[in-house]
């Protein structure tokens, strides 16, 4: 028996600004919202929690009194599926976006950071 990727746990200090930011990305929804605690995820996830195949994951923002202080461990990256990469670039930037730099060097890539400064990556490939 293996276990899949279902959730993805990201601290943060205003948990519902980052999670309409992240919406906003990745055309996903409030599923949750807690005592500080907001999860979003995929309109197109099939009812029940048995689901045994591929199931895009969440993304759940905490709140926590601390800040960001150094680089992210891990980050996501993401895929513009219906424009270039250079207009998904700048449709991020609208959205609060902004531009990083992690060392990344001339690479096929973009680091961006959102609103709260956490890195993630806009591939150049397309993918459905």
């Amino acid at each position: 028996m293996t276990s899949k990727f279902t959730d993805l746990a990201i601290d943060c200090a205003d948990p519902n600004a980052l999670a309409r930011f992240w919406c906003s990305v990745l055309d996903y929804e409030v599923q949750d919202e807690d005592h500080g605690i907001v999860t979003i995820g995929s309109p197109m996830v099939p009812e029940g929690k048995n689901h045994l195949g591929p199931v895009p994951p969440t993304l759940t923002f905490a709140h926590v009194p601390e800040g960001k202080t150094v680089k992210n461990r891990l980050h996501l990256d993401v895929n513009p599926t219906d424009r270039e990469q250079d207009e998904e670039v700048n449709r991020l930037l609208d959205l609060g976006a902004r531009h990083a730099d992690v060392g990344q060097g001339d690479e096929s890539w973009v680091v961006l950071a959102d609103p709260e400064g956490n890195e993630f990556c806009v591939l150049a490939g397309r993918r459905p």
